[in-house]
C-alpha cells in the first residue's frame, strides 16, 4: 500500500510539471469571470484567451460574441498599421453581427454592430465610408428603438449627425449614391443626442467632449469651451479616453 500511495503522490507530481497532462480546465464559470476580469481592465488578448475556447462550445452565446467583439475593437484601438486596424475591426464586425442574428432584438447587438463600423470608418475611402454611416445608422436606429436607455447609443447617433452635418462636396455626391439622397442629418440633432447621452450616463467624458466638437462646428465657443473643458477634466475610465481627450485638446485650441 505504501509503494501504490508513493506512486499515486509522484504521478501527481509529474501531472502538475506537466501543462494540461490531468489538471482539469477552469470551469466555463471561471473562464468567464477571467474574461470579464481582464476586459474590465482593457486586457483585449487574455480576455480572448477566455472568451474564444468558450465559443467554440456556445456559438450562439450572445454575450460571449458580444464580449469577442468588443475585444477585437480594443486591438484595433491598440494597433498601429491600419492593416491590422481594418483587420481587428472587421473581426469585431463579424462578431457582432453573429450575435445579432443569433438574437435580432438584443438591442446591444445592434449597437456593437453600430460601433464597429464607427470604428471602421475612418480607415475607409469615401464611398465606403458612405456605405459603412448607412449601416450605422440603421443599427443604431434599431438599438435606440429596442432599448432607449442605452447612453452609448445615443453618443454614436450622435456622432453620425456630427459627421454628416458637415460634409464636403465630394462626400455629397457619394452621400446621394449610398443613400439615394442626402441623409437629414444636422447640429441641432446632433447635440440633442449627445445631451441625451449625458443625462443618461454624465460620467463618460467622450459625450461631453464630442458634444463641444458639435458646438465648436456650430460656431458656439463658449458652450464648445465649457463642454470641452469639462470632459477634459474628467478621468479616464474607457478604452477610448485617451483618444477623445486628443480631440478635445484639439478642438480647444482652435477656439478663437
Amino acid at each position: 500500500m505504501k509503494h501504490v500511495a508513493a506512486l499515486q503522490k509522484l504521478c501527481l507530481a509529474l501531472c502538475l510539471l506537466v501543462p494540461g497532462t490531468a489538471v482539469a480546465e477552469d470551469p466555463p464559470v471561471d473562464r468567464l469571470r477571467q474574461g470579464e476580469e481582464f476586459d474590465r481592465k482593457f486586457q483585449a488578448r487574455e480576455a480572448l484567451d477566455c472568451f474564444l475556447p468558450m465559443e467554440k462550445t456556445e456559438p450562439k452565446n450572445v454575450h460571449i460574441l458580444l464580449c469577442i467583439a468588443r475585444q477585437y475593437r480594443h486591438l484595433m484601438a491598440d494597433a498601429s498599421a491600419a492593416e491590422e486596424k481594418i483587420k481587428f475591426a472587421n473581426l469585431g464586425k463579424v462578431y457582432a453581427m453573429r450575435a445579432v442574428a443569433v438574437a435580432p432584438d438584443d438591442a446591444e447587438a445592434h449597437l456593437s454592430v453600430a460601433i464597429s463600423y464607427a470604428k471602421m470608418s475612418p480607415l475607409l475611402g469615401n464611398k465606403e465610408k458612405m456605405e459603412a454611416s448607412r449601416r450605422i445608422k440603421a443599427a443604431v436606429d434599431r438599438a435606440i428603438a429596442l432599448d432607449p436607455g442605452k447612453d452609448l447609443a445615443w453618443h454614436v447617433l450622435g456622432t453620425w449627425h456630427q459627421r454628416l452635418a458637415d460634409l464636403g462636396t465630394v462626400k455629397r455626391t457619394m452621400a446621394r449614391l449610398v443613400y439615394g439622397a442626402v441623409p437629414a442629418a444636422s447640429h441641432e440633432e446632433s447635440v440633442k443626442c449627445f445631451q441625451k447621452a449625458i443625462e443618461l450616463n454624465p460620467d463618460r467624458l467622450i459625450h461631453h467632449i464630442e458634444l463641444g466638437r458639435t458646438y465648436a462646428q456650430m460656431g458656439r465657443e463658449a458652450d464648445a469651451r465649457r463642454c470641452l473643458t469639462k470632459g477634459l477634466s474628467m478621468p479616464n475610465t474607457g478604452k477610448d479616453d485617451p483618444e477623445a481627450k486628443i480631440r478635445g485638446r484639439e478642438a480647444l485650441a482652435a477656439l478663437p
